[in-house]
């Protein structure tokens, strides 16, 4: 029974049965289904227990016919509670405008957030927000419900092609998602597609102009791959050369691997620091102490207070730092060797593009020197290879 609720509500005592006797005691208090609990026996004789506040008053001809005396040793429950409050009343009436106050503030909105990747500026969303009745210290009874006020924000930004409201506690979350535009292209004049480098031909596809270049061709940078004239000499005409031209091309990288990497890794030290949260603001109240570490990763969780399913502006923010320390990892020389080449590789992959693939490499130099390993590697890489470059026309043509 020690620590229900049922028990806490009415209220009940902790006693202590001193001389009589004890079981005349508690025979009588079973046979008027007196509830009793945690009853023991202390090495003086008396007796303690448990019993609620009502009982309590059934207790004394019982004690009487026992011939013991008795001795309260707690009260507990809300009953006491409200007694001793009672007699505190600046205390009860404290508490009492807190629970007001608590209340009232957590019916306004303490802050409008937007969120989302939008072009539209975040002056004009606030703007046709605030025209709709949201903004900061605003009641949250006088803001329409989600689906309408997303509504109506639609309507004042047609760059949107979405708007969501989401209210979280005191805090309106405002989604925008911009419409889809049809991309505007500049008008595009006659051009020629050149090579960017000296390269081998593997393919060559002309979507519009003519190709001068065949697969296997050798071709020098600069040398006009697909042209936009059409026709002879007597009658020709500039077109937009389109389409995609892909060579073999030669890279020569140097590579510097170091022999000993730095590495970051966690000791499994941490500090646990807790804070009130009041609004935007944080007072601790736990973790003091302590040096810092030299090194460390820290991450937070907050808990916000809610009346039932609404949050407050007030909660427990947790703080977790993490203790990280450098390690010192030595590579062999082959090791350092394919790092180097691993890294390399992605590098020129991403500067080529994105149709790009390595078809050969070949280790050119390779030598050992103040704790680095130094290669020199040539690498055949098939990528596109076509840039465009306009076609200036005279008045003639």
């Amino acid at each position: 029974m020690k620590g229900t609720w049922f028990a806490a509500v009415r209220g009940y005592v902790w006693i202590k049965l001193i001389g009589g006797n004890p079981e005349v005691f508690l025979n009588a208090a079973t046979a008027h289904k007196i509830l009793l609990w945690n009853i023991a026996y202390s090495s003086d004789g008396s007796l303690t227990f448990g019993v609620l506040v009502p009982d309590f008053f059934r207790l004394r001809p019982l004690i009487r016919k026992s011939g013991g005396k008795i001795r309260i040793l707690a009260k507990r429950g809300v009953p006491f509670q409200l007694a001793r409050l009672s007699r505190r009343k600046t205390f009860a009436a404290g508490m009492l405008v807190f629970a007001s106050l608590l209340f009232l503030l957590s019916t306004f909105v303490w802050q409008v957030r937007i969120e989302g990747e939008t072009s539209i500026a975040e002056d004009q969303i606030y703007r046709a927000a605030r025209a709709e009745g949201l903004h900061r210290f605003q009641w949250s009874f006088r803001i329409p419900d989600s689906t309408t006020l997303a509504r109506k924000l639609a309507a004042r930004l047609p760059d949107a092609s979405w708007v969501g409201v989401e209210k979280k506690g005191t805090t309106v979350v405002i989604t925008v998602v911009d419409s889809t535009k049809p991309e505007l292209k500049t008008a595009q004049g006659p051009n020629d597609l050149l090579s960017v480098a000296d390269a081998v031909i593997t393919r060559v596809v002309a979507e519009s102009g003519r190709p001068l270049v065949e697969r296997h061709d050798r071709v020098r940078k600069g040398q006009v791959l697909i042209t936009g004239w059409l026709g002879d000499e007597e009658r020709k005409k500039a077109v937009v050369s389109k389409g995609k031209v892909m060579g073999l091309v030669w890279h020569e990288m140097k590579i510097v691997s170091p022999l000993v990497q730095h590495l970051k890794t966690y000791t499994g030290e941490s500090k646990q620091r807790t804070y009130w949260m009041i609004g935007n603001r944080a007072l601790q109240i736990s973790g003091y102490g302590g040096e810092p570490y030299t090194e460390s990763r820290t991450g937070s969780v907050i808990h916000p207070w809610r009346i039932g399913k609404w949050p407050l502006p007030f909660g427990i923010l947790e703080e977790r730092e993490l203790e990280v320390r450098t390690v010192t990892e030595k590579l062999s020389a082959s090791q350092a060797k394919e790092a180097g080449l691993r890294q390399a590789k992605a590098e020129l992959l991403s500067r080529c593009g994105k149709d790009a693939r390595i078809t050969s490499e070949k280790i050119l130099h390779e030598q050992t020197e103040s704790g680095k390993v130094v290669l020199t590697v040539l690498y055949e890489v098939e990528q596109s290879i076509g840039v465009e470059r306009p076609i200036v026309l005279t008045p003639a043509e």
